[in-house]
């Protein structure tokens, strides 16, 4: 239970961090704020703050809760949306980034324009406005007041009030940059506070004879756990399916429209000083993303030992939190808080970048100051976070586990997002027409689907979606007279060669994945 002493440390956190993003934020005495200084942080970005941004905000309040929700449930398993990450994030360093950085854009819906027209960029411009607001931003507010409920007993549309404000407040004025820099000192809370409850937790379970005795005792107990890979009678193999969650196309493509073409995780790229200095952002990241499992899954793991019986997976990690003793569970408190404002900030920033980049300086006519640009742009937090505020508990209280609803969710569209953007980079004979019809088989042969085989898992679905996708692109290209496009990108001219310590790395990570999957699967 909450006392005087978490209070203030929360209190401190709060203070803290918005004094920061205050500071990193300042403006040079007499020089004017560019859009480019709010939306992509002056493009000045070093390698250790894209890492720790990337991962900040990718783990937010669904990964955390939603996440040990599933550890729960489904045990390890779960983590191979983390650990294979890595590979995805690595991918995209090497072969996405620098056809990204070369371009100087602000958005992804931006390079499609370059590539293709202004409708392909419009398409997508409302359908990631409409995705961050009513998918990701409800999702992590509405999980976000879920915790705070259970730990304060603070009403959950005041959590989520108290949640948005606290975004508000320290990424408003800032943009990119105070979201960036700031985050540096989310990732490290945000992890220590993971750590923290699996140490406790452990300890708990070996009544204090250490952490290995009590992972030990764990995986004696419950060795189903610790299957990486699901056999097909585990009720969770339609969400996991054995190892084709490892071979098939499903989890890849989920990877790459999440990690190479989604605008609040590639803007932090986007915003680096060098390809370079973004490659080594990015590895830093894959690096943290093989930490995850210990920091977001075991916690679940461990609850389905200490706590067998609760009402919703989702409570796993709240309920976890219970075992901290006072001061310590206001900083761990502090870190999940730093978690899920952290993403909140980074998601309602790229929806002011989307929106005021793509659409409203399209539609605007005559010439747009910076300054408006900007303000534009702080207006579009301030509604985009009103509005799932308002909408998060009517669409998302009725689930009982938000991770996999999201996973979900978003495999209806992911597979044709994947296909327009590797057709975008690496064909030259794409049209504007054959993306716009990948984008709607995706949409709705997903639907389809979904509807008329419902016992598929759904990286099934989605893998022959994509496939579906990809002909229909062909196709069309095919009936269109399949030449080259004017607007095409000459990979001749592109170096996609890499460091050697880029290269060292990979192998590393690589060979961790390997011995994880051998030694667990």
């Amino acid at each position: 239970m909450f006392i005087t002493l978490d209070w203030l440390i929360v209190g401190a956190y709060c203070i803290g961090i918005i004094s920061l993003a205050t500071y990193v934020s300042r403006n040079q005495s007499g020089s004017e704020r560019s859009a480019e200084d709010y939306f992509l942080a002056g493009r000045s970005l070093p390698w250790w703050a894209i890492g720790a941004s990337l991962i900040a905000a990718n783990i937010s309040a669904e990964q955390i809760i939603g996440m040990s929700g599933q550890g729960f449930v489904v045990g390890m398993a779960i983590a191979v949306w983390e650990l294979t990450a890595a590979v995805a994030l690595i991918v995209m360093a090497k072969y996405f980034l620098p056809l990204f950085l070369e371009k100087k854009i602000y958005t992804m819906p931006q390079f499609l324009e370059q590539r293709f027209d202004k409708r392909v960029s419009l398409v997508l411009s409302f359908f990631w406005l409409i995705v961050y607001i009513f998918i990701n931003l409800t999702s992590v507010l509405w999980l976000g007041s879920l915790a705070i409920n259970a730990l304060t007993g603070l009403g959950l549309f005041y959590g989520l009030v108290l949640l948005a404000l606290f975004s508000l407040a320290y990424s408003l004025s800032g943009g990119l940059k105070a979201v960036a820099m700031t985050d540096v000192v989310q990732v490290v809370l945000l992890i220590f506070g993971g750590l923290a409850v699996s140490y406790i937790a452990l300890d708990k379970i070996s009544e204090s004879a250490g952490i290995f005795e009590g992972i030990r005792i764990v995986a004696s107990e419950m060795p189903e756990k610790f299957d990486m890979i699901l056999s097909k009678d585990n009720p969770s193999y339609q969400n996991l399916p054995g190892i084709w969650i490892l071979l098939g196309l499903g989890v890849w493509i989920g990877h790459f429209f999440y990690w190479g073409f989604n605008q609040y995780i590639t803007q932090r790229a986007l915003g680096a000083k060098s390809i370079k200095e973004a490659q080594k952002g990015v590895m830093f990241a894959a690096y943290l993303k093989l930490l995850m499992p210990i920091v977001i899954v075991l916690p679940g793991i461990c609850a389905a030992i200490l706590f067998p019986v609760l009402e919703k997976s989702d409570q796993a990690y709240p309920t976890m939190m219970s075992l901290l003793p006072n001061g310590l569970l206001g900083l761990t408190f502090a870190a999940l808080i730093a978690a899920i404002v952290s993403s909140l900030a980074s998601m309602s920033n790229s929806i002011s970048t989307i929106f005021t980049m793509d659409i409203y300086r399209y539609f605007k006519s005559g010439e747009i100051s910076q300054s408006n640009l900007i303000k534009v742009g702080r207006y579009t937090v301030v509604i985009s976070l009103l509005i799932a505020s308002l909408v998060a508990q009517p669409l998302l209280g009725s689930f009982e586990s938000i991770f996999q609803y999201i996973q979900n969710f978003t495999g209806y569209f992911s597979p044709g997002i994947v296909v327009i953007f590797l057709v975008a980079l690496f064909w030259k004979k794409a049209t504007s027409l054959s993306v716009l019809i990948a984008a709607l088989i995706s949409l709705f042969g997903s639907i389809f689907i979904s509807l008329q085989f419902p016992d598929l898992p759904f990286i099934h679905r989605m893998t022959v979606v994509f496939l579906l996708s990809a002909i229909g692109c062909w196709l069309t290209t095919f009936l269109q007279g399949y030449k080259d496009q004017e607007k095409a990108i000459n990979l001749n001219n592109m170096d996609f060669s890499t460091s050697r310590a880029f290269n060292i790395n990979t192998f590393i990570i690589v060979a961790a994945l390997g011995i994880i999957y051998i030694t667990l699967g």
